[in-house]
């Protein structure tokens, strides 16, 4: 009794589920799904989708781990706390770095994939610009939002959110009702699929990171585990729909053999929606896709810098007057839009490096979190993931082999797609 009064105490009043799934599906589902086709090319739909779920579970998992651990501290602590107390110094640390490496490099990734939609939005129109070019322009109107205020990223982003679900249905619609079954069930090319499953297993993960959002939802409704709960499942499960529609629309469109080109050329975002602009037949239709392409890059470009921006200036104290919010936006910004004038095509290789990291904070430390909990509670009435310590082991395991595949791909040791 006690405790359903204790429950009722901590249950935020009149948030609904809806709210927090959309915070985690709009978290889940952005740029890194332009990635998802491009390096399932190789294993194509079948071992793709056994993938997606996989992956899927797994991070699922590791979420729900990190939301056990989360609810034996205080709402509003985040992954500094709970490493600090939790782990100690040493994983503090590693798990400090880890973050800031993911949203570092995914603003660079964003920024190279939003100067190539950028690019091919404007070579519609007739401008052509260097990709270096629309990138930079890219980063500095959407740093200013970000500079501006949280509640500017929030209303631009939900007002994002709206426009990227109705063009992706009206894009992706079409594109469903047009699919060749031959294209989905027997590509051309070379009859290998299995081996090039590994190598895309690190995009998988990255296309399925809300991890950093976990504090958040507590922080937001209270220790209201159940909530809590159904929201996470419910953002993640529209994400994997959405993946899985998305990659039935790209396979069924286009030929296994045309991605060779697509990915010869980079694999940037321009490209793949300029493949598949040449499937679409209608102009209206194609400028729907490019819309939700520019909508995807630009709401996943504020909710990363967002997070990194109140990141530094908490790492760094910059408070929260004029010139601290100057000097924030300096280090948040600079380095990685130096990196997109650079090395303009970066998209695919930069979300894999932000795969590898995020192995260690979204998986491997809510395992451990998780662990280290029970131990330290080990009678505690409340929140916990059913499996016990057997899907603690399956979770750290999937994020060593995760980081492993992505180490072995990049030396050239796994086969890859070309």
């Amino acid at each position: 009794m006690a405790n359903h009064m204790n429950a009722a105490k901590h249950r935020a009043s009149g948030k609904s589920v809806l709210g927090g799934a959309m915070i985690i599906a709009g978290t889940t589902v952005g740029a890194g799904m332009f990635s998802l086709p491009v390096v399932s090319a190789g294993m194509w739909f079948g071992y793709s989708l056994a993938m997606l779920l996989g992956v899927w579970f797994c991070m699922l998992m590791s979420g729900l781990l990190l939301l056990e651990a989360n609810l034996h501290f205080e709402p509003g602590d985040s992954f500094d706390t709970l490493t600090r107390v939790t782990l100690g110094q040493f994983w503090r640390v590693i798990n400090g770095v880890s973050i800031a490496f993911v949203l570092y490099i995914l603003t660079y990734a964003y920024i190279s994939g939003g100067g190539s939609i950028v690019n091919h939005s404007l070579s519609a129109l007739g401008v052509s610009l260097p990709q270096s070019v629309a990138g930079l322009v890219f980063a500095i109107v959407l740093a200013l939002v970000v500079f501006i205020s949280t509640k500017a990223v929030d209303r631009i982003t939900t007002i994002m959110l709206g426009g990227m679900m109705i063009t992706f249905f009206l894009a992706i619609g079409n594109l469903l009702i047009d699919i060749d079954t031959v294209k989905l069930a027997s590509p051309d090319g070379e009859s290998r699929y299995l081996p090039y499953l590994l190598a895309a297993i690190p995009f998988g993960l990255a296309s399925f990171g809300y991890h950093g959002n976990v504090p958040s939802l507590v922080k937001y409704y209270g220790k209201d585990a159940n909530t809590i709960v159904k929201a996470i499942v419910t953002g993640t499960s529209i994400a994997l729909v959405i993946y899985v529609c998305w990659l039935v629309a790209t396979m069924g469109n286009i030929q296994r053999s045309q991605f060779a080109d697509i990915i010869a050329q980079g694999g940037n975002i321009g490209v793949l929606v300029a493949a598949l602009s040449g499937v679409i037949a209608s102009q209206w239709l194609d400028n729907m896709l490019t819309l939700f392409a520019n909508l995807a890059v630009a709401s996943s470009f504020l909710g990363v810098t967002l997070g990194l921006f109140d990141y530094l200036a908490d790492l760094f104290n910059f408070d929260d007057s004029r010139t601290g919010r100057i000097k924030t936006a300096a280090v948040t910004f600079i380095p990685p839009t130096i990196l997109g004038l650079l090395f303009p095509n970066g998209f695919i290789l930069a979300i894999g490096f932000a795969a590898l990291a995020a192995t260690i904070w979204a998986v491997i430390v809510p395992a451990l979190l998780a662990y280290k909990v029970r131990q330290q509670y080990p009678n505690a009435d409340g929140f916990k993931v059913p499996g016990g310590t057997p899907l603690i082991v399956l979770v750290v395991l999937f994020g060593m082999i995760t980081a492993t595949c992505h180490l072995l791909a990049m030396a050239d040791i796994l086969p890859v797609f070309k």
